[in-house]
């Protein structure tokens, strides 16, 4: 689900209580002795990247312009809340940041606004995804400069749908820095052949896989084991968060609704690191509980983001034609449909709590 709706899929291969809510939502402390964590490469390049991150909504100033300006203020408030919840990370300007309807500028703040908000203390990965290769070029270059730990990038968009143009475009785009880069494979039947063949560009040392096929997946990563070379992968269907993890070959999950429920995901995270899958079970049931009413509103990916509003952190509407205005009326339903899921789901104004 990651990427707010399922049709919204790129191109990889061939081309209760109080006291519940407040547990729900706190932060993940470490265990007893050595800490258990879910599988990570050894490398200076992966190190605290295992974990639960937000695929971050942009946040725009809510108002019924279609030009409405992105709400750069609020985002130090949604550092510290994704912080505090237990959260490793962030994945900006993606498809859930809504990053192609962003102009050059806007996503280059965005990024130095989030490097300068977290200080070190949340990994930052900036996707750099552009219709153009030369355009996509210079974001990541831009990514670099502002200090982002990683940067990533869809395949292709609507041109170059073949394999041989998304191997050139990767290339080209994994190349233009020297930082580590992570492919982001999102929506069609993953190739393992074709994949493979990404995963071993010199710069390409991950994956954000947004899939469900773990048999395609896992015949790609025992290609690229066996020629020796570490990559670290994280999952992108937050419905299937746990399922992923069951693989052993996961290392984190970077999704949409970690935004507003980053304590339920990053208390997954902490179970499956444990191997305790019939604790964190339950806790993937309450994410799809949330994301199974919330499928329910396609249509307008402004009512996703309203979530936020709903946890205290107003992102605005989504830019058109992601998202449309909502009414008050709308929103006050979709607040007691909310509501109604209880506390222990996701909790009204918890970003108040912090």
């Amino acid at each position: 689900m990651s990427e707010i709706r399922l049709n919204r899929r790129g191109f990889l291969g061939t081309a209760a209580a109080a006291s519940i809510g407040a547990m729900a939502s706190a932060p993940v402390h470490a265990a007893q002795g050595p800490a258990a964590r879910l599988p990570l490469p050894e490398g200076k390049m992966f190190e605290g990247f295992d974990g639960a991150w937000a695929a971050m909504f942009t946040p725009f100033v809510r108002d019924e312009r279609i030009d409405a300006p992105v709400n750069y203020d609020i985002i130090p408030s949604m550092v510290e809340y994704f912080i505090a919840r237990g959260l490793k990370g962030v994945y900006l300007t993606g498809s859930t940041g809504e990053g192609f309807l962003l102009s050059h500028d806007e996503r280059v703040r965005i990024y130095r606004t989030v490097v300068g908000a977290a200080k070190g203390r949340l990994k930052v990965i900036a996707h750099i995804g552009c219709f153009s290769t030369a355009d996509a070029v210079k974001l990541a270059k831009a990514a670099a400069d502002a200090g982002v730990d990683w940067v990533s990038s869809v395949a292709p968009v609507y041109f170059g749908q073949s394999f041989k143009a998304a191997y050139d475009h990767y290339k080209i785009v994994s190349e233009a820095t020297d930082l580590p880069f992570l492919v982001y494979s999102v929506g069609k039947k993953i190739v393992p052949a074709e994949a493979f063949e990404l995963m071993k560009l010199k710069n390409v040392h991950g994956m954000k896989y947004t899939g469900r096929d773990y048999f395609d997946f896992g015949c790609m990563c025992r290609k690229l084991e066996a020629t020796g070379k570490s990559a670290i992968y994280f999952a992108g269907a937050d419905e299937q968060v746990l399922n992923a993890y069951a693989t052993g070959r996961f290392s984190g999950c970077i999704g949409t609704s970690d935004n507003f429920i980053p304590g339920i995901y990053a208390k997954i995270c902490e179970l499956a690191a444990k191997n305790d899958f019939a604790a964190a079970a339950p806790y993937q049931e309450k994410a799809c509980r949330l994301i199974e009413m919330l499928f329910a509103t396609a249509g307008n990916d402004s009512l996703w983001k309203a979530v936020m509003r709903y946890i205290g952190l107003d992102c605005g509407y989504g830019r058109r034609p992601s998202g449309r205005p909502y009414t008050e009326a709308l929103y006050a339903e979709h607040c007691a449909r909310l509501a109604a899921l209880g506390e222990d789901v996701v909790r009204k104004d918890d970003a108040k709590f912090i």
